[in-house]
């Protein structure tokens, strides 16, 4: 049988919604939710209920929300979390499966996963060649097919070609938005590809001892790089193409802190990464992918990884400010990368986080 939710707890369970009217009895049942999301964009959920227990107009218990009355395939589920006086949409979805976990001894639940608009464009594949186009051009085309509107904040050269090879419009997305170190997610009707400081995320402080529950950082050398050198061959000019990016393309969001090419220099010399499996056709192309090759490292030099109060501030996109820890690591600038809103009836609502930045603190 479920557990009984302390006050805290019950101030604390989602409203769930199917195809637009809450249930409370879905509420009532449920015995763990979560909603994940990361920098790849494609929110899902885990929804667990209890299966057993007494139903409206019903003379006894019985096995319940498998008859498909209220979940179904298709239907759509919008969850709010947060404090029952000031919850926020967190989730809007379709589901997509339904499980049935029954075992000796434990009550029998019922587990339903759903994912946001972004399933549309994971179950979608092509095979085209699109021409002269840049990234907002291609996320205004694909965001037309799947009736969804375009956002791009994106600065990025035109390509004289793109080619979609047997690729989801969503893997597809994502691997144009990798070449400028950008990223792809949809918030309602409306798709997005902005790179990291147009994400415009929320801002907040995590206190150690205070909202801030559990913590790990790690500062990393291993797979940082002093620079990456991207070449190819421009068949128009008839010429070598050879760019780099280095130190520059990161001191811009370090802050003047010690960044990961600066530490990796002093800690053990310069080391070059040379990508040849991409072949850019332009020293644009060039260019953009050696200066987003590079971020993506250095973005990984320090991470956190943690779990605090429930907040459904914390996004995909916030900037953390983390405060009582080491000088080492402590500070602005840590972007979340990673997101998981989770409630149970053991903890209440808890929000679990991946973050990361370029540089140290201070200390360095």
């Amino acid at each position: 049988m479920p557990l009984i939710p302390t006050p805290l707890q019950a101030s604390t369970i989602p409203e769930i919604q199917v195809d637009g009217r809450a249930n409370a009895e879905l509420a009532r049942d449920v015995s763990l939710l979560q909603i994940d999301e990361d920098v790849n964009g494609l929110r899902r959920l885990l929804a667990t209920f209890v299966a057993i227990g007494p139903r409206e107009g019903a003379q006894s218990e019985q096995l319940n929300w498998l008859d498909g009355a209220v979940l179904d395939f298709g239907k759509e589920l919008r969850v709010s979390m947060g404090p029952s006086d000031a919850r926020e949409q967190m989730f809007a979805g379709k589901l997509s499966a339904i499980e049935l976990s029954m075992e000796q001894g434990r009550t029998p639940e019922v587990v339903c996963l759903a994912e946001d608009t972004l399933m549309d464009l994971r179950m979608t594949r092509r095979f085209k060649t699109y021409e002269n186009v840049s990234e907002a051009d291609l996320l205004q085309q694909i965001a037309g097919e799947h009736g969804l509107r375009a956002v791009a904040d994106v600065d990025g050269p035109t390509w004289p070609l793109a080619q979609q090879w047997n690729l989801s419009d969503l893997a597809f997305l994502r691997e144009r938005a990798r070449r400028l170190a950008a990223e792809v997610w949809v918030d309602g009707d409306t798709l997005h590809m902005a790179t990291r400081d147009q994400r415009r995320g929320n801002s907040l402080t995590l206190i150690q001892g205070g909202n801030l529950l559990q913590l790990r950082l790690r500062a990393d050398l291993a797979q940082q790089r002093s620079k990456v050198v991207v070449g190819g061959f421009d068949d128009n000019d008839q010429d070598a193409i050879d760019e780099e990016a280095g130190d520059s393309a990161v001191a811009a969001e370090a802050q003047g802190n010690a960044h990961a090419v600066q530490v990796l220099d002093r800690a053990f010399g310069e080391r070059v990464s040379y990508r040849v499996r991409e072949v850019p056709l332009a020293d644009a192309e060039a260019s953009a992918m050696a200066r987003a090759a590079l971020l993506g490292r250095a973005r990984r030099f320090v991470t956190a990884s943690g779990v605090a109060d429930g907040s459904t501030a914390i996004r995909v996109g916030s900037l953390l400010r983390l405060e009582r820890v080491s000088p080492l690591f402590e500070g602005d600038g840590y972007y979340v990368t990673r997101v998981r809103h989770q409630y149970d009836q053991s903890n209440g609502y808890r929000t679990h986080f991946d973050a990361e930045r370029a540089w140290l603190g201070r200390a360095r």
